[in-house]
């Protein structure tokens, strides 16, 4: 699948679409086909490192030298495409909207 990644700190020209490993869910989890999603204010800090405001608690989140979470984006819509075994409020082809 592709995606937008993150793999250091930086502006905006450091992200690059790149082929990634499709995920799969765990037990308790769902997999998202992702229709659409945004970019804010926390994506562009977490990004941006330890320049921006929210000190060493945003810092331990996205990490210290490289950010944790690769792929950014943290709202999102679409549909499920597999669920994980203990899952009992989505089914397969549902449409959703939330936040990862």
């Amino acid at each position: 699948m592709k995606a937008i990644v993150c793999e250091k700190f930086g502006p905006p020209e450091i992200l690059e679409l790149k082929e990634v490993e499709k995920p799969s869910p765990k037990e308790d989890e769902v997999l998202i086909r992702t229709h659409a999603s945004s970019i804010n204010a926390i994506d562009i800090t977490f990004r941006d490192g330890a320049k921006k405001v929210f000190g060493l608690v945003r810092l331990a989140m996205s990490g210290i030298r490289r950010p944790r979470i690769k792929i950014t984006g943290l709202d999102l819509s679409g549909e499920v495409v597999s669920v994980g075994e203990k899952v009992k409020g989505f089914k397969k082809g549902d449409a959703i909207f939330g936040i990862s």
